[in-house]
This record gives C-alpha cells, sequence and structure tokens, in this order.
C-alpha cells in the first residue's frame, strides 16, 4: 500500500525526524521532490542537517503540526498518546512506521544491498560505503551509525546503488527488497521477541529469500542452517576457513591489535590489506566488504585503498580524548559477542589498564545472556557499571547490575551518570584506556570524563 500512495501524494510529515534512522529516509525522499514537514523534542545534529535542507521542523508535537500532510511516518520510539499520531488516526492520514518506508525506499532503487547480522552490521556497512564512495561509485545510504567522510549516517547518491543496514529487530528487515542480502553472523539476540533461536535463524532465511545474491559468512555455522533452503540465483561466501570463495589467510597484526591479512578468492591470490580498525572480526567484516564491493562493480585496486583507509564508524571503537597518557573511547557493543572482540583487541593494545565502562541494556538481554555478560566483562582490568537502561522493558526478570557486579572481579556500579564520572576521574591513572560500551546513552559518561580532563 504505501509503495501505490508514495506514487499519488507529495506531502509527508515525520514524527521524530531528528532520529538517527529518520533523518536519511527523509533526505532521500527530500531529493526526490516530496515535500516534508517533521517534529522532535531535541535539538541534535541530524536535525540540524534536515533544518539544513530547507525542512520545515516543529519543536515538540501537536496535532496542528500535520494539517496539511497527505502521509504520517513515525519512529518506533514514540510513544502510542503522541498527540500528533492520533490526529493522524482521526483524520485518517495514512499512518506507517519508519520501516515499511524504508522499504518502500529499497524498492526505488535498482539495486538495493541489505547488510544484515547480529553483529557489525554498522561497521560493515560504513567501510562498504567509504570503499564505493573511495572508488568513484556513487551510492545511496543508510547506516546505523555515522560514517565520518560525510558527517552523517546516510547520503543521497545519484545512481542506482542503495547500500543500507537490514536489521532483525521485530524482523524489521523483512521490509526491505535487497537485490543482494549480506550475511554477516547470527547469534542469539532479541529473544525477547524471536523467542527461540531456531525463530531468530528462521527470520534470516526469509531475509535470504528476498534477494537474488546472498553473500554470507561461511565459517557461521547458523548461518548455513539459515541457508539450508533458500532459493537465490547467487551464493557468495567470505571466512577463514577453507572453501570460503574470499577467504582471510596469513592473519598477523601491526600495533598489537590492527589486523594485516590476504585475501584470496577461488583459492587464487587477489590482495593484500593493512587494516586501520582493531580486531579479528574486523577482518572478516573486511572480507565481507571486499566480496560486497566486487559484486558492487569497483575496481579491486580502489577496493584496496578504500578498505585500508577505513577508519571506523561513529560509537564504534571511537577515540574521543587522547591526552596526558590517558585515552578515552566509546563502542555500540552491548552484547556479551560484541565486548569481548571489542575489549580483547583493546587490551591487545598494551595500555597499563583498560577499563570497561558498560551499560547494561534491556532487562531481557542481561538476564538471558547474564553468565556470558560475567565472562566476559571479567576480561577486563577493571569494570564500571550503570544501572540496567530498561529501555521499552518492564523489569520483570528482577535483574539489576549490582548482581553483575557481585560475579565480576574488580567491578563497581552507580546509579548516575555523574557518580561513574567522578569515580573514573578520582582512580584512571596515566597508561589506562577507558572505554564506555553500551548502545544506550552511555557515551554521556565519556564526555563528562573529558570535561572533566580539559577543565584542570
Amino acid at each position: 500500500m504505501i509503495d501505490e500512495l508514495l506514487n499519488e501524494i507529495k506531502r509527508i510529515h515525520f514524527i521524530g525526524i531528528g532520529g538517527s534512522g529518520m533523518c536519511p529516509l527523509a533526505e532521500i525522499l527530500h531529493s526526490k521532490g516530496y515535500i516534508l514537514t517533521g517534529s522532535d523534542n531535541n535539538e541534535s545534529d541530524t536535525l540540524n542537517r534536515i533544518k539544513n535542507l530547507g525542512i520545515k521542523v516543529y519543536m515538540g508535537h501537536s496535532a496542528d503540526n500535520i494539517q496539511d500532510a497527505q502521509m504520517i511516518i513515525y519512529t518506533a520510539a514514540i510513544m502510542q498518546d503522541n498527540p500528533e499520531l492520533n490526529a493522524a488516526i482521526e483524520m485518517r492520514i495514512p499512518t506507517f512506521e519508519r520501516s515499511k518506508l524504508f522499504g518502500a525506499i529499497s524498492r526505488k532503487y535498482g539495486n538495493t544491498i541489505g547488510i544484515s547480522g547480529t553483529h557489525g552490521k554498522t561497521t560493515t556497512t560504513a567501510m562498504i560505503v567509504h570503499t564505493l564512495l573511495s572508488a568513484g561509485l556513487d551510492p545511496s545510504c543508510v547506516i546505523g551509525g555515522k560514517l565520518t567522510d560525510i558527517n552523517a549516517n546516510g547520503r543521497v547518491g545519484s545512481g542506482d546503488l542503495f547500500v543500507c543496514e537490514a536489521c532483525e529487530f521485530k524482523d524489521t528487515f523483512l521490509d526491505l527488497s535487497p537485490r543482494c542480502a549480506v550475511i554477516l553472523n547470527i547469534d542469539e539476540d532479541h529473544l525477547d521477541y524471536f523467542k527461540t533461536f531456531d525463530n531468530l535463524r528462521h527470520s534470516f532465511t526469509k531475509f535470504a529469500n528476498l534477494a537474488q545474491t546472498v553473500i554470507f559468512n561461511y565459517d557461521d555455522e547458523d548461518v548455513h542452517l539459515a541457508l539450508q533452503n533458500v532459493k537465490v540465483k547467487e551464493l557468495i561466501s567470505f571466512g577463514f576457513n577453507d572453501g570460503a570463495d574470499y577467504q582471510v589467510k596469513n592473519l598477523a597484526y601491526h600495533h598489537g591489535a590492527f589486523p594485516e591479512f590476504d585475501i584470496y578468492f577461488n583459492k587464487e591470490f587477489l590482495l593484500h590489506l593493512t587494516l586501520n580498525v582493531t580486531g579479528k572480526h574486523n577482518a572478516l567484516n573486511a572480507a565481507a566488504a571486499v566480496a560486497t564491493c566486487v559484486y558492487a562493480g569497483a575496481d579491486i585496486n580502489e577496493i584496496k585503498k578504500g578498505i585500508e583507509s577505513f577508519k571506523g564508524a561513529g560509537r564504534r571503537f571511537e577515540t574521543l580524548y587522547d591526552k596526558n597518557g590517558i585515552r578515552i573511547a566509546d563502542d555500540y557493543a552491548h552484547h556479551p559477542a560484541e565486548l569481548e572482540v571489542t575489549i580483547d583487541a583493546a587490551m591487545a593494545l598494551g595500555y597499563k589498564r583498560f577499563w570497561a565502562v558498560f551499560q547494561p541494556f534491556t532487562y531481557s538481554r542481561t538476564a538471558l545472556l547474564f553468565d556470558d555478560f560475567v565472562r566476559v566483562l571479567s576480561k577486563a582490568d577493571r569494570c564500571v557499571m550503570t544501572e540496567i537502561m530498561g529501555s521499552r522493558e518492564v523489569n520483570t526478570y528482577n535483574i539489576y547490575t549490582s548482581q553483575l557486579a557481585e560475579k565480576i572481579p574488580n567491578s563497581v556500579w552507580f546509579n548516575t551518570f555523574e557518580e561513574v564520572a567522578d569515580y573514573l576521574y578520582k582512580n584512571v591513572e596515566k597508561g589506562d584506556f577507558v572505554m564506555t560500551m553500551g548502545c544506550g546513552d552511555v557515551y554521556k559518561i565519556a564526555k563528562l570524563l573529558i570535561k572533566k580532563y580539559e577543565s584542570e
């Protein structure tokens, strides 16, 4: 229905237009001639980006904001009693959640590439977009984090190529229509929605079946299980193991944690890569990026230049401060598997002590993966935690950060960000590496700590 409606109407209102997932979709529609308005409660860089395009933005939500709209797009983060959403329903203006518009936009491009997986989507999508831009292609894109090249998490290109992050949460990636589906990995997550791991795997099967080409992680057994019954024209694999089409070989590290390796295609040497992002997992992400960029038509020498010049996406091992012998960084890791590769990479850099500053996200994830969180966070030299950010959930699990702290050596926890920043300021020493970690607003602790150092 939304596809047909987009062909008939011109005036669209976005509720929560400043959101990182809403902004790039609004930019794409604006470039295609739609007349947009939007509303939001908070000023932000993304909101300023929207305003600079000449799009009318209302601060705060009111029924008066939607009077001329022919379609309403809303973010899943808004409350169901939102006055604009309720007014739209009363006025019988068609309303759609963001993922439905995302899917419709994916069908406006002839070559949509969707990057999926439980971990690594944002980094790999950003790496691919950076490399395609470096290679002279002009993709449109929607990325889950900020790409430094464009100082945004989306852009509008001139061609038929659309690269987007495809998230499995609540099956929203099934609204997309990719010509090429990339599957990086499948791990236990969002089981509050999927209920069982089999259900999660089956959703990836559905996603793969939407595409003509699937580029997949050859090393991941659950990806293989998900692909058993897919009916696609082309399967392309990447991985460390023999049998992968794009195989990572001769892995070594420079400066302690930065991968350096060869990639072989069909057992023939293809190229050597020296990365500027840390961790073994990024060697695998780079192999996925090579396969995807070759599929998209980029020259192999330009692919090498692009991947080697990539320095990460926003909130992915992002250094925010590095002065007077103290380094402070921020990372989006919030699942034990993501935390583990990030902590391993950080500790391999050789600092005196590594401080993991972690904000658990959702009660269900913390409870269901409790033992994994304990094991992984125990790897850090010091662990400082906040109370759990419940987000959309009620704490029916009776789970608290104090329970994690009881099991993790050298750990403490606090209720407020100010308390965490004060503790770090008093205890971090020269030679230490501090990283805030989590998918909520834990990055604010890093900013508070940096402010303390800069006011000395």
